[in-house]
């Protein structure tokens, strides 16, 4: 009997439980409408930020706003042109520009570097520039690619530029020679109408330094950079009868 007794009363205790945890339920959860049909916070409800449209800045008043009154809004970007300078009152951006130089590439060699990954390559490039009326130059590039060598190259080269003096328009002054590690050049005047007698690499210099009728005749080792600085060597070892006779002390009559 005392069994029968302890289950009815368990019984009522766990009955009269499931309402008082159903009314916690109730009170505690708050019902859930479907997906669709859930009402948007407006920004005056509490626990809602207000929201910002490509920078706009918040009203006074509103949760998150930090600025004092009076203070202007900070935009990060601004589609009305408001605050920014009158671009009608600046002139064209002035680009200085080299129309009258020429360039010739003598030559580009790859060169590999063995590292601890693999093999790197590069390239080096040795460019001649000049205006064919006195001005010659001579540069050297290194880059990963091609064009980017040459860039440097003919940077370097402007940097570089000598005046050659340029007798009757056609050739050298006089005969003259010089040497660079082991190569040799030597340049002598030309009669009107001989041409350029040069090789490939000695021609690209004194076309662009701007004669027209010139011996060359090279000695020695036939590297390319090397003859190219002998043959600028060369050139600016030249000068014209006025100099020579300022540096004699004596007049050109006398020298010719």
């Amino acid at each position: 009997m005392a069994e029968v007794q302890k289950n009815q009363n368990l019984e009522q205790s766990t009955t009269s439980a499931a309402p008082k945890a159903a009314a916690t339920r109730e009170v505690v959860g708050k019902p859930q409408a479907p997906r669709g049909e859930r009402p948007r916070r407006t920004p005056g409800e509490a626990g809602s930020a207000p929201r910002r449209f490509n920078g706009a800045p918040r009203p006074h008043g509103e949760a998150g706003d930090k600025r004092t009154p009076g203070e202007k809004p900070f935009r990060s970007f601004r589609r009305d042109g408001e605050g920014r300078r009158d671009k009608s009152k600046r002139g064209p951006r002035e680009r200085h520009q080299d129309n009258d130089f020429s360039e010739k590439v003598v030559h580009i060699s790859r060169v590999t570097k063995v590292v601890k990954g693999g093999r790197r390559f590069s390239f080096s490039a040795f460019v001649v520039v000049g205006n064919k009326k006195g001005q010659v130059g001579f540069g050297h590039g290194k880059a990963n690619e091609v064009p980017d060598s040459i860039k440097k190259a003919v940077k370097d080269a402007k940097n570089n530029l000598v005046t050659v003096p340029i007798h009757k328009g056609i050739t050298v002054p006089h005969i003259t020679q010089a040497k660079f590690l082991a190569s040799k050049v030597m340049l002598k005047p030309a009669p009107k109408g001989k041409g350029i007698v040069a090789s490939n690499t000695v021609r690209a210099v004194v076309e662009l330094a701007g004669y027209t009728d010139i011996y060359t005749k090279t000695y020695g080792s036939r590297s390319k950079a090397n003859i190219v600085r002998a043959t600028l060597k060369a050139l600016s070892a030249l000068r014209t009868p006025d100099q020579i006779a300022f540096i004699r002390d004596k007049k050109v009559e006398d020298l010719l």
